[in-house]
């Protein structure tokens, strides 16, 4: 199974908008991604979001280019939510899933899956960035790759 992980693009800060939409520069950068990864034909059974807006239109945007069975926001994947729920139904899930959310949630997760450990840091997020995972035949999780805006001209 593949995982894709997506920390959304950058926001605009709390105090100037509550909702946290994304900046101008943030759907610069993740529509650069978007069409860098057209080509790459993705196919995913579920896009989930957080549900916030910043992370919503991160996964709208990847929608275009990413041929998703469900675009969906899914409980329990806020910044700070627990990620055991997540970790132990990804352990037997076979379908590829894209997941557009949040740090610290992102690399608790990614380092959990890497190492069994929340606290490695083993994945430097950057928003509108997306770190490609695949679980092999043994249960063990490995990056395939890894796209951050400032790759692309």
């Amino acid at each position: 199974m593949k995982l894709y992980l997506v920390q959304h693009a950058k926001a605009a800060s709390k105090q100037n908008d509550p909702e946290r939409p994304l900046t101008e520069q943030g759907l610069r950068d993740i529509r650069k991604v978007a069409a860098f990864i057209k080509s790459l034909d993705l196919c995913v059974d579920y896009l989930w979001h957080s549900g916030k807006k910043r992370a919503l239109q991160t996964a709208e945007i990847l929608a275009k280019v990413v041929r998703a069975n469900t675009l969906a926001a899914r409980d329990g994947l806020g910044p700070t939510d627990n990620i055991a729920a997540l970790v132990d139904e990804l352990a037997s899930a076979t379908a590829d899933i894209m997941i557009v959310g949040h740090l610290p949630f992102l690399a608790r997760l990614a380092s959990v899956l890497l190492t069994g450990s929340e606290s490695a840091q083993t994945v430097a997020f950057q928003r509108g960035g997306i770190v490609c995972m695949n679980r092999s035949d043994d249960n063990q999780w490995q990056i395939d790759w890894m796209l951050v805006p400032e790759l692309l001209s």
